[in-house]
């Protein structure tokens, strides 16, 4: 996912740094977490970008967000004073996303959705989980379920880039394509 110029120089400092300090893994969570509450409060970018809430505000809020601790985050404190000191705390979703992108190929993490059209029996997840696994020689994965009726059967796997869509929602498009190309 590319995000931007700004955000991308700004990860990869990020990186770099909290690697030096050996706080990489504790970012990479802190970082999660802080993307996760973009999603859960659409608002927040809406707050963050606000010039009339003053930037002391603004740093609680990431922190709250991020579920930082002052004493033990001080990476992620620095960080967020950097931002605040070059007025680019506006971009803290996306250079979340950017490091999060960063960490993941510097330690081949990969990125694995599971959408199903129904939720499906541990033991037809675990196979799934495993078979994926084998394809990936054994790597690192993040691995997350979906539900998704409008799949009406069938299921989505999703490894970062790539698509495997044994839908049936996708065999009938297939379909409706090849008979209209008739």
């Amino acid at each position: 996912m590319n995000q931007g110029l700004i955000p991308n120089r700004y990860a990869k400092a990020l990186f770099k740094f909290a690697s030096e300090k050996g706080e990489a893994d504790r970012v990479y969570g802190l970082m999660k977490q802080l993307a996760a509450s973009f999603v859960e409060q659409p608002r927040l970018q809406a707050v963050i970008a606000n010039p009339y809430i003053p930037a002391e505000d603004k740093t609680r809020l990431l922190m709250t967000a991020a579920h930082a601790d002052e004493k033990k985050d001080s990476c992620y404190v620095d960080f967020l004073h950097l931002l605040l000191h070059n007025r680019r705390i506006e971009f803290a979703r996306d250079i979340a996303l950017a490091y999060l992108d960063i960490y993941r190929e510097a330690n081949n993490i990969y990125l694995v959705k599971l959408t199903t059209a129904a939720e499906l029996p541990e033991e037809e997840i675990k196979r799934l989980h495993d078979l994926v696994e084998r394809h990936l020689n054994g790597a690192v994965m993040e691995f997350s379920r979906i539900v998704d009726p409008s799949l009406i059967g069938g299921f989505v796997i999703d490894i970062n880039s790539e698509r495997l869509d044994a839908s049936v929602s996708n065999e009938l498009k297939q379909l409706r394509l090849e008979l209209l190309s008739n």
